[in-house]
């Protein structure tokens, strides 16, 4: 089987097993079914914004043109840091970008990933956003009306918690922290019970969420793949978690290469 096409992260669906689907070009490939298979990748060196659809040398922010990147609400830095969401100053990149996605519900949660963390996501994707980081568990545990007010709270429980994951940890499936998150979520309500009624947040009493990624041998070592350093790579898919395919000869990770226009081979 041959497909080629420009990259978009994958798609995720939980279940007993996370399910994943690679978009490539207008290809939407199962990933599951093809777990042990050999497959050879080759980048063509050409990269198009997945904004705009126009050739680029060099993409940012994960596939972005550099005037999309600099212009687009999506791409403004409010968006990985929502405490410093500017749309109440009237200097949103798009206003009624920033009504549509920054003014609705947001969730703060718990997410074991290598470790415990805690972070910011809409509360319509929340799933999404725990598949893409490779959580093995999360709880959503407070509820904004706007990002910009999860974002405060986040950035409040960063001084106890990390916001961040080790993402080479995070493969090799070494969980540094294995403390219960209900009880967490409690003591953290405790801990920061007046910014939770300064912020007008609303307690989120739902239980644990649990994922299994996809793997047929456990992975033993961390070696990234670049594509734009490494054009031809071939390899046995051995798992995937996250936003990483993980073969027995390196991992590569799909978010970092969107717009890229690869060919795929999946060998019998």
């Amino acid at each position: 089987m041959k497909y080629e096409g420009n990259l978009l992260k994958m798609q995720t669906t939980n279940g007993e097993t996370v399910q994943y689907v690679l978009p490539i070009g207008e290809s939407r490939v199962p990933l599951n079914p093809l777990l042990g298979k050999k497959m050879v990748i080759n980048f063509e060196g050409r990269i198009n914004c997945i904004a705009t659809g126009e050739l680029i040398k060099k993409s940012y922010g994960q596939g972005y043109s550099y005037k999309a990147f600099s212009t687009l609400p999506e791409c403004d830095l409010c968006i990985v840091k929502p405490h410093q969401c500017h749309y109440a100053k009237g200097t949103c990149r798009d206003m009624k970008w920033g009504e549509e996605h920054c003014m609705v519900p947001f969730v703060v949660y718990l997410a074991r990933t290598n470790h415990v963390k805690v972070g910011v996501t809409g509360a319509n994707r929340c799933e999404t956003r725990w598949m893409d980081q490779g959580a093995v568990e999360a709880l959503p545990i407070l509820r904004f009306s706007s990002r910009y007010q999860a974002g405060l709270m986040e950035l409040e429980m960063s001084q106890s918690l990390p916001d961040k994951t080790n993402w080479q940890q995070m493969l090799l499936g070494e969980i540094s922290d294995t403390r219960d998150l209900v009880d967490l979520r409690e003591e953290l309500y405790l801990e920061f019970a007046n910014l939770v009624d300064d912020l007008e947040a609303e307690e989120v009493e739902s239980s644990s969420y649990y994922f299994h990624y996809p793997e047929v041998s456990k992975l033993t070592k961390v070696t990234a793949i670049d594509l734009e350093r490494k054009h031809r790579f071939s390899g046995t898919l051995i798992g995937i978690k996250g936003q990483y395919l993980i073969f027995d000869s390196g991992v590569i990770n799909i978010r970092k290469h969107q717009g890229h226009h690869i060919n795929l081979e999946i060998l019998d």
